[in-house]
């Protein structure tokens, strides 16, 4: 990577009249020439990046309606949230130290069927999204019940979200049936294509699992899909029980049968999958299907280890994610990025493995991919919409900033996120929500809190 230092006269031109400029210290690009720019400024105008430029020739060029000047900071595009379940933060801490099972069938199943509701999960959803705007993400991926209280909370928020409904074969507290899920989910997609819908929201099938899952219900969502052409959601090899229950059961491992089946494509993103063999590498090369890497959760769990570096390596599309604030405890994408990094390193005991620059891609442009997102998010360049993290790099722990992209993710910068735009509307603002009542918030996840406990 190259430093870009800009001396050059500007040259004389017409003045544009544009919404927003955005200049700061430091502008990680993450195109394809992964360009890291000093002294820049991002042109902004009608949620679109219409221009960046030399700081210093940026005011022969554009009037703006506003303009945000960020010394010692660094942008970036927003951090992409590639996997989560966005109600389940009123769960943060609810149960805690147990493997994945456990912690499902005795705990947190029985906890949302006493609790889970329209107005549980929109609560929940307002945490996590302000949660998340605050340590720097502008688009999270999702797959909860209620995805219309997400979506609520969503839109009121002015985030960006891919909502990936659950597919179960029984019923939840949302719906009875496979049927019915499915249902729901074509319904939310058919009213997302209409016109005037809000462009921020992406609809896909959420199918939970290869073994909450039967054969008849993926067939009958490959064939709800055959028009609507979603994308889909679901966690893979999670687990070694996972696997090993797959191969009793089917006398297939869960990727292989969702190969056979037809599940997997370039539209579909497999959740975990940290139980791999040379097999598995060959269908998901052959399928193009993405993974979605959730280090902190599959920690915790002691779900295993997702073999990072090994997918680069062959060319597997990868994203990133966090899991749920049930599960992980953490929404920050920041954090994430940093335990990727170091999970990676001692996974393929390689110091070289996902490196600084190779993290921050996986946590932005790679997960926009495997999202089917990127041509429109992902990175800062001119077409773009406007999805920006700003990073203030000025504090003590971060000192000296040799580089930037290495402070970002090696150095706590987990809470210096200073501004976030999303299509140019800024939801952060010196680190308050300009979208989200903080405070209320706060007061209604109290308010859970007292009732879950009771």
């Amino acid at each position: 990577m190259s430093i870009e230092n800009s001396s050059d006269k500007p040259s004389p031109t017409a003045k544009l009249e544009v919404d927003l400029l955005i200049s700061a210290k430091w502008l990680a690009t993450v195109d394809s020439d992964n360009t890291l720019l000093k002294d820049h400024t991002v042109v902004v105008n009608q949620g679109i990046i219409v221009d960046i430029s030399p700081t210093i020739s940026v005011a022969e060029k554009f009037i703006a309606k506003n303009a945000v000047e960020l010394p010692n900071q660094l942008l970036i595009p927003g951090l992409i949230n590639a996997h989560g379940h966005a109600g389940m933060a009123l769960f943060r801490g609810y149960a805690d130290d147990l493997p994945l099972m456990t912690w499902l069938n005795d705990h947190m199943w029985p906890a949302e069927s006493a609790h889970v509701s329209h107005e549980f999960v929109h609560d929940g959803s307002q945490l996590a999204i302000a949660e998340m705007i605050k340590s720097g993400t502008t688009c999270f991926a999702d797959m909860y019940f209620f995805p219309k209280a997400t979506i609520e909370a969503a839109k009121k928020a002015g985030m960006r979200a891919y909502i990936a409904p659950p597919v179960f074969d029984f019923p939840s507290n949302w719906k009875n049936g496979s049927q019915a899920y499915i249902d729901a989910i074509t319904e939310l997609a058919l009213e997302q294509q209409n016109p005037g819908s809000n462009e921020l929201i992406t609809i896909a099938f959420g199918p939970h699992a290869p073994y909450t899952v039967g054969d008849n219900t993926f067939e009958a969502i490959l064939t709800a899909n055959q028009n609507l052409q979603l994308g889909v959601h679901i966690h893979v090899h999670e687990t070694e029980a996972e696997v090993e229950q797959s191969i009793k059961q089917h006398g297939l491992r869960p990727l292989q049968r969702l190969k056979n089946l037809g599940v997997l494509s370039p539209k579909t993103q497999c959740v975990h999958m940290t139980q791999i063999c040379g097999e598995d590498i060959e269908i998901l090369k052959e399928t193009g299907a993405s993974v979605i890497h959730c280090p902190r959760s599959n920690m915790k769990l002691a779900s295993g280890q997702t073999p990072i570096q090994l997918m680069r390596e062959n060319g597997i599309p990868t994203g990133l994610g966090t899991d749920s604030a049930a599960s992980n405890n953490s929404l920050n994408m920041i954090s994430e990025m940093t335990q990727a990094a170091l999970l990676a390193k001692v996974t393929a005991n390689n110091a070289e493995a996902l490196s600084a620059e190779q993290a921050l891609q996986l946590a932005t442009i790679d997960s926009a991919k495997a999202l089917g997102l990127d041509h429109k998010i992902g990175s800062i360049e001119i077409g773009k919409q406007a999805d920006i993290t700003a990073v203030d790099l000025s504090k003590i722990a971060q000192q000296p900033v040799y580089s930037p992209l290495s402070s970002l993710v090696y150095s706590e910068s987990s809470q210096s996120v200073s501004n976030v735009w999303i299509n140019g509307k800024q939801l952060l603002e010196n680190g308050c929500l300009t979208t989200i009542d903080e405070s209320a918030v706060l007061s209604k996840t109290q308010q859970w809190r007292e009732k879950l406990e009771h």
